[in-house]
């Protein structure tokens, strides 16, 4: 017993030797947090985005939150009757949509429609909109089951289906986004990002509230439903495709046709027929070089788009070539005027 005592005591001494060398700043055993890489501090988002609000979890406590503001759902900003600004992404690049996010955009749409990526494109874009605390919505390529179930799984603040075109459509695109028995979701809810993995354990008392449902109107027949649509419960917003109604009307290459804006008018009326607190849908639209976002609040728009991050590198990168091309072209005739002056000086003192 003595022996096994004094091996114990010497394990034992051994073991406290060892604790005191690893917390040592000798140069072989430096201490623990000399190990760890010496973070800068994060620079100050003040200057770049003024709305940047810090984000607390469902989950976290009331006493956590009393020392931050917590960020509102964009259901929510609606009802308080703001009007949200948003851009479009089809890039499905992450710096883009970390930028956009920066700049104060309301809202993001990560557009799987008519954008070439899929869900695995998408989830990065929605990684870098969550660090700059911007709310993402997902545009499904079309309104089924599998693509919704998809595409909520990953935790977007809002979802956008595209061509529904009556009262029937609506209802099916709701109960996409609704567990049984209110709705035909699959469930993978403990070990989705929609939940954090789990960790959300208020997900499902409370994603039906902070989810916004959109519902795309494109084509002739669903303007004369819209009412109805809008009607239907669980649509959140009404919103309107300019380009593909006015295709519908046979006027694909004018948008700002005297029929397609007539029909516009027709569809922003019975969308706004009733009110969103008595049963109604708020009205989301794109801005067109025809009709800008300040006319679209005018009318009674609450969500505008106004900016797509491909068209704004392209009108930049044109305008830049443009800029360029023009700069050498002027430089050209700077040299020939040079010339000219300068054979002229030749000329006359030849004379």
């Amino acid at each position: 017993m003595a022996a096994m005592a004094g091996v114990s005591c010497s394990s034992s001494s051994s073991l406290s030797t060892l604790r005191k060398s690893f917390t040592s700043n000798s140069p072989i055993f430096p201490s623990f947090h000399s190990l760890l890489p010496q973070i800068p501090k994060p620079l100050s988002l003040k200057t770049v985005n003024p709305n940047f609000k810090p984000f607390l979890p469902r989950r976290f406590s009331s006493a956590t939150a009393d020392s931050a503001e917590v960020r509102q759902s964009l259901k929510t900003r609606l009802k308080n009757g703001e009007t949200l600004y948003g851009i479009f992404l089809l890039g499905f690049s992450p710096t883009l949509a970390e930028i956009a996010g920066l700049a104060g955009y309301d809202f993001a749409v990560v557009d799987m429609e008519h954008g070439h990526g899929g869900i695995s494109d998408a989830l990065p874009c929605l990684h870098a909109l969550a660090a700059t605390q911007t709310p993402a919505i997902l545009r499904i390529p079309e309104s089924s089951a599998t693509w919704a179930k998809k595409a909520l799984d990953l935790g977007p603040q809002g979802i956008m289906f595209p061509m529904i075109d009556g009262p029937k459509s609506a209802r099916k695109a709701v109960s996409y986004c609704r567990f049984p028995p209110n709705g035909v979701r699959g469930s993978a809810h403990t070990v989705v990002r929609a939940s954090s993995y789990g960790i959300d354990e208020g997900y499902l008392s409370n994603y039906e509230d902070d989810l916004l449902i959109m519902c795309q109107i494109e084509c002739v027949d669903g303007v004369k439903k819209i009412d109805e649509i809008a009607a239907v419960e669980g649509v959140d917003c009404i919103q309107m495709g300019p380009l593909d109604l006015s295709a519908s009307l046979g006027y694909l290459w004018d948008p700002g046709n005297k029929k397609v804006k007539e029909m516009m008018n027709t569809a922003e009326k019975g969308a706004l027929k009733k009110k969103p607190l008595d049963g109604g849908a708020y009205l989301s639209g794109f801005a067109m070089p025809h009709d800008s976002p300040e006319n679209l609040k005018s009318r009674g728009y609450h969500m505008v788009s106004g900016a797509i991050d491909i068209v704004l590198f392209r009108n930049a990168a044109v305008e830049d070539v443009k800029k360029f091309k023009m700069s050498l072209a002027k430089g050209f005739e700077d040299d020939d005027n040079q010339k000219d002056h300068k054979d002229g000086e030749e000329k006359y003192w030849s004379e």
